[in-house]
């Protein structure tokens, strides 16, 4: 017989306000990051304008971060296998998109 008590899963009520669930649209985000945390800036690039607005931020720990990379990538292999590959033009440096700054660095 275990003295070790069995750890059961929490169970986390998630609550959606109604302005969070119509969503922000992004097509760039920019990501920066020190030792102690990453921040992923979405903004959204309209053609013809010359400035961007930040329209979210997210700080979040490097333990965080890569579990968000690790969930985006099973989710994309879920897509995918769903409804076929997901094409990325051939660009070899999109023009906007994701982009991460050297060493933490703004990118203006």
């Amino acid at each position: 017989m275990s003295s070790e008590k069995e750890v059961k899963p929490q169970q986390i009520s998630i609550e959606l306000g109604e302005k969070e669930a119509e969503g922000i649209y992004s097509n760039l985000a920019i990501i920066t990051h020190s030792p102690a945390e990453f921040i992923i800036d979405f903004t959204r690039v309209v053609p013809g304008a010359p400035k961007a607005k930040v329209h979210a931020r997210i700080i979040t720990t490097p333990q965080h971060a890569k579990m968000l990379l690790k969930a985006l990538e099973e989710n994309i292999e879920k897509f995918e296998s769903k409804f076929g590959e997901i094409k990325i033009d051939g660009q070899a440096q999109p023009q906007f998109g994701f982009a991460t700054s050297p060493k933490g660095e703004k990118i203006n």
